[in-house]
């Protein structure tokens, strides 16, 4: 399969080395605009300019007065992404963004296309970044293979949905010129799964949903959010005190500590035992269920008798089990199981009344497992 440059990568406006003032808070914009003299409701207006109509310049807030916009202009920039490269799929299903930052670390974000299949309504989900690297060497993952540079701001998580509003409106505007009937929202749902572990930038990653969630900011519910974890106990059980009802996806990919170590060294620290005591804690404290995320390798994690392990590892609690065959990396030595073998894995969770479904990667002619992307630039001009 190829692969052909996206229409919808977007330039960068003018304004280098300013800040973005989507690293303010509300507070922050609320003091901000005062300190300038202007009425409250001036801070409402730009922050709906920013998060509800995702204004990319000061010039299109044309609510707000001409002073304002300029003021604003010279003190900050809004978009704080340079598209470096940007690919669609070639079914059109999946468009996959490599963005630069400031400072130049490389990030990446998935756009993907969902058309109604049975129940679901067509929806359009966002795969969004929350580190430069990742510090946890998962060794079947590519970001976890490049190592970890820093943490992402709320305002650079934030600014990957914000990209992928854009390039949705502007897909729709042009399908309603063509005559076509544009999709119910830009963007339905945004999962925290692309590069980096949220739960080790609590903070940053709390903020940029609370500001999905606002019904004044992108206006996306807490239930088509979904964060994912490789699994750290202690910020799992502090998630579940957070006001937001949002998905809870973790990482589990073997069915006991010895296999589970050697693909993931965060279970050296953080064991299984410990793992599902907070995963049971979570569902008690939030009567939600739990996705398992299990990465079928072929001959490592998909044999019978682990699938049996792991329905009895699970029998009983709220969840559900995806698994997803490998998407191979360069560096990485696993590939895929066969069909066969992991239908057969499929049946025997169902043997123990845990379910599941087998979600195939989208995008993989582009790239687009998680720091696949951002690997091949960096290999190309590193």
């Amino acid at each position: 399969m190829t692969a052909k440059a996206s229409p919808n990568a977007l330039p960068r406006p003018s304004g280098p080395g300013a800040p973005s003032i989507l690293d303010l808070s509300n507070d922050e914009i609320e003091r901000l605009v005062a300190g300038m003299g202007e009425p409250a409701f001036r801070s409402r207006q730009l922050w709906r300019s920013l998060y509800k109509d995702a204004a990319r310049s000061f010039d299109e807030m044309t609510t707000l007065a001409r002073s304002l916009r300029s003021s604003l202009a010279e003190s900050f920039t809004i978009d704080p992404l340079t598209t470096v490269m940007s690919l669609d799929s070639k079914d059109g299903s999946t468009t996959k963004a490599l963005f630069r930052l400031p400072d130049g670390e490389l990030i990446e974000t998935v756009l993907m296309r969902y058309e109604r299949d049975g129940h679901r309504r067509p929806r359009r989900t966002v795969c969004i970044s929350t580190q430069a690297g990742c510090a946890l060497g998962c060794t079947f993952c590519a970001t976890g293979q490049q190592g970890f540079s820093r943490q992402l701001s709320a305002g650079e998580i934030i600014a990957q949905v914000l990209h992928a509003v854009r390039v949705a409106r502007a897909e729709d505007a042009i399908s309603s010129r063509s005559g076509g009937v544009p999709w119910p929202v830009p963007v339905s749902n945004v999962v925290f799964m692309g590069m980096g572990e949220p739960l080790a930038n609590y903070d940053n990653t709390i903020e940029a949903i609370r500001r999905l969630n606002d019904p004044q900011g992108t206006g996306i519910g807490a239930r088509r959010v979904t964060v994912s974890t490789v699994g750290l106990p202690p910020q799992i059980i502090r998630l579940a005190a957070e006001p937001f009802q949002v998905n809870l996806a973790v990482s589990l990919h073997a069915p006991d500590d010895e296999t589970r170590s050697q693909t993931m060294p965060v279970n050296r620290r953080y064991p299984i035992a410990s793992l599902l005591d907070a995963c049971k804690t979570y569902v008690a404290r939030t009567n939600r269920r739990v996705f398992f995320e299990y990465v079928l390798l072929d001959g490592q994690n998909d044999a019978p008798e682990q699938a049996h392990k792991l329905g009895r590892l699970l029998k009983g609690i709220l969840c559900h089990v995806n698994l997803i065959p490998v998407n191979p990396t360069a560096h990485g030595p696993y590939r895929r199981p066969g069909t066969r073998r992991t239908a057969a894995f499929r049946s025997a969770l169902q043997g123990y009344g845990v379910p599941s479904t087998v979600r195939m990667e989208k995008g993989i002619d582009i790239n687009a497992g998680c720091g696949q992307l951002r690997a091949r630039a960096v290999n190309q001009h590193g």
